[in-house]
C-alpha cells in the first residue's frame, strides 16, 4: 500500500512547509535563499548549498526512486501512476493560484513531477508491451 504513494508528494509538502516559515527566512526574506553550507573550492570559487538547491536535489533522488518503481508491472503501478498525476495536478494548481509558488524552485519541482508522470506511463507502456505474448 505504501509503495503506491508517490514520493514526489514529499517535496510538495516540504515546499509548502517552507512557505509557512518552518525553515525560517533567508537573507532576502526568501526561505529558499538560506545558505546551508559553503565550501571553498581549489579554484578560489565558493560553492554555496542553499535550501532551494537542496530541495531540488532531494526531489531528483525521489524521482529516481519513482522511475525504478514504475518498472513494476502490477495493479499497484496503475494506482501509483494515477497518484503521481494527482501530485502533478496539485503542483500545477498551486503554481497558478498561490503567490509563494511562483518561484523557480517550485517550478523546477513541478517540472520534475511532470517528467515523473510522463516517464512513469512511458515505462509502464513499454514494459506492458513486452509482457504480451501472441501465440
Amino acid at each position: 500500500m505504501l509503495s503506491s504513494v508517490p514520493l514526489l508528494a514529499i517535496s510538495f509538502v516540504l515546499y509548502n512547509l517552507g512557505l509557512f516559515g518552518v525553515f525560517g527566512n533567508g537573507p532576502s526574506g526568501d526561505p529558499w535563499d538560506t545558505v546551508i553550507f559553503s565550501v571553498g573550492m581549489m579554484s578560489g570559487g565558493v560553492f554555496e548549498m542553499t535550501l532551494g538547491i537542496l530541495m531540488i536535489v532531494v526531489a531528483l533522488l525521489l524521482f529516481f526512486v519513482e522511475i525504478v518503481k514504475s518498472t513494476r508491472t502490477s495493479n499497484a503501478s496503475i494506482v501509483d501512476h494515477l497518484l503521481s498525476t494527482v501530485v502533478f495536478v496539485a503542483f500545477l494548481v498551486e503554481f497558478l493560484l498561490v503567490r509563494g509558488a511562483a518561484h523557480p524552485v517550485f517550478f523546477t519541482l513541478m517540472v520534475i513531477s511532470l517528467i515523473d508522470v510522463l516517464a512513469g506511463f512511458s515505462v509502464s507502456l513499454r514494459s506492458a508491451g513486452r509482457d504480451v505474448n501472441l501465440n
